[in-house]
């Protein structure tokens, strides 16, 4: 393997690139429905399951503890969540979708499918397989 350092050759430079494109063109598209990306695995995880606390929404959304707290606290600004009592812990609320923020989901759970479709666009149906096989596997392996 070369020691030289080649951006165009590089894995993290090329996957850096193609996840800011498609990270951005999701983002524009979320900000017409009043969200953003930094809001989008919580109110998936929401969508996927109610009722879970702050942690459990951390641990499933991958994203840290106090990151979760800022983003349940703009998201219940916004009208799409509420906190209510946790009936097994004085310490700790359950995270609820407000009918608002179950309505969203209609509104924008397509458009992940339609950046996928755009960033994958230039790969023919093998390549795309091939390259959703190999990232799943490196996802795995974290």
């Amino acid at each position: 393997m070369s020691t030289t350092f080649d951006r165009q050759e590089s894995f993290g430079w090329l996957i850096n690139v193609v996840a800011n494109k498609a990270a951005k063109t999701f983002d524009t598209e979320l900000k017409k429905h009043g969200l953003s990306i930094a809001l989008w695995p919580t109110m998936m995880c929401l969508w996927e399951e109610e009722g879970v606390t702050q942690r459990d929404i951390s641990q499933k959304s991958k994203v840290e503890n106090s990151t979760t707290t800022r983003t349940l606290d703009k998201l219940e600004k916004l009208g799409l969540v509420e906190r209510r009592d946790d009936p097994n812990s004085r310490r700790s609320y359950r995270i609820y979708l407000t009918d608002r923020g179950r309505a969203l989901k209609n509104e924008v759970i397509h458009l992940p499918v339609a950046v996928n479709q755009e960033m994958l666009s230039s790969l023919d149906e093998s390549e795309q397989k091939t390259m959703i096989k190999l990232l799943k596997k490196m996802v795995t392996a974290i």
